[in-house]
């Protein structure tokens, strides 16, 4: 599926900001079922530095200062990806045998999983995760299925409510409340899986606006969207494993219609937007996304088109 991603920030300051520092995760990850196929970043007033640069989990980030003051800052994202369909779930290992895998052992091979088996910021450790997770986890179930019954589980139990949280509140409250949005249900499902000692990190990005006829339409389209995915080892130590996505705000496994955006241990790591900023006590931010399928037809007559304005002279 050919998609066009269209991510629009924009934040207005009372009074100006004098000066500012910001770190951008807006460019989509190239991945085995994810192909970045154009990207442009536009700012809005025009930064005095910028650069680009990847992450310590391969997500490209960007960075730009502005200089002079200025009372509103516009940055769009427009990004051209193919994505194809997620491959079909090889068996997993039962999920205590994972977990016995990614016990500390003094003296243990690195495994780069690991990182994201313990806690983070916005992931801490609590007992009410794992009470959650258990009835899902029975002795000897495969992790691939047992994940999938808690992401299915969590769709029934809790209720997409965009005014129950915040960015800041604790994942376990919104656990208890049994409400929230897609970044609090994705930091519930990892919560769930590192107390249980299973590797799982927070994937940030899109969904398709408009669903194909006939299909419903997903929560939370229009805006960035959050998932989680888990580490499922290779049957034997050294052999390669692999990620797999999981969504609880919708119930299913992401498909062709998600675009990856970034990956971390949770939102912190792959915030869109943040900053430092001298002056501006006060402000609004508005964020607008749009998902779009693209004909392949359109999409080659918009490279050829762009191809030869770059060789006119």
């Amino acid at each position: 599926m050919l998609l066009r991603v269209t991510h629009e920030t924009r934040y207005t300051y009372t009074p100006p900001v004098e000066t500012a520092q910001h770190m951008a995760h807006l460019k989509p990850l190239a991945t085995p079922t994810q192909e970045l196929l154009a990207h442009a970043l536009e700012i809005t007033p025009e930064p005095t530095q910028r650069s680009e640069s990847i992450d310590i989990y391969g997500n490209t980030r960007t960075y730009f200062a502005l200089d002079a003051a200025h009372a509103a800052l516009t940055v769009v994202a427009h990004s051209l990806v193919r994505t194809r369909p997620c491959c079909a779930a090889a068996p997993s290992l039962p999920w205590e045998e994972v977990r016995e895998r990614y016990r500390y052992r003094k003296g243990a091979a690195y495994d780069p999983a690991w990182e994201f088996a313990f806690a983070s910021s916005h992931v801490p450790r609590h007992d009410d995760f794992v009470a959650y997770a258990r009835p899902s986890f029975a002795p000897g179930r495969p992790l691939f299925d047992a994940v999938l019954e808690l992401t299915q589980r969590m769709y029934a139990d809790f209720t997409y409510d965009g005014d129950s949280t915040h960015i800041n509140t604790p994942a376990v409250q919104a656990l208890a409340q049994r409400r929230g949005v897609c970044q609090d249900f994705a930091h519930i499902l990892i919560g769930c899986l590192r107390g249980l000692g299973l590797p799982a990190r927070y994937v940030s990005g899109y969904m398709l606006t408009q669903p194909a006829p006939g299909q419903p339409r997903l929560v939370g389209a229009d805006a960035s969207h959050a998932w989680a995915s888990v580490y499922l080892p290779g049957a034997t130590p050294h052999a390669p494993g692999t990620w797999a996505d999981f969504d609880p705000t919708n119930g299913r496994q992401p498909g062709e219609d998600y675009v990856v955006l970034a990956v971390g241990r949770d939102f912190a790591d792959v915030s869109p937007i943040r900053g430092v900023l001298h002056g501006g006590a006060g402000h609004t931010l508005d964020v607008g996304v749009t998902v779009e399928p693209v004909d392949e037809r359109e999409a080659a007559i918009q490279a050829t088109h762009n191809a030869g304005t770059s060789a006119a002279p």
